[in-house]
């Protein structure tokens, strides 16, 4: 299970922490927790860090066209940048 962090920029982050409850149960069948951060210098960008049960799954939530109307609702700004870890 890897851990996981996507960022993204948001149009409003009070519209979008409001979607806390949205965001868990969209991810759900993909992940087993994430945490919310917020960049100190600028508001609108945000950065979960997820651990994730099945990647697959996450990229296909993600990307499903289906799911436009929540981003839209939530104010996701594209891009979505997903790190993963690095092994050295």
């Amino acid at each position: 299970m890897p851990t996981i962090i996507v960022r993204h920029k948001v149009g409003d982050f009070d519209t979008w922490i409001k979607g806390h409850q949205d965001r868990m149960e969209l991810f759900a069948p993909a992940v087993s927790s994430f945490q919310t951060f917020q960049d100190k210098d600028d508001p609108n960008s945000v950065a979960l860090v997820i651990e994730v049960t099945d990647m697959d799954k996450l990229g296909a939530i993600i990307n499903d066209p289906a799911n436009q109307d929540i981003k839209d609702k939530h104010t996701v700004m594209e891009p979505i940048v997903i790190s993963v870890p690095v092994e050295v």
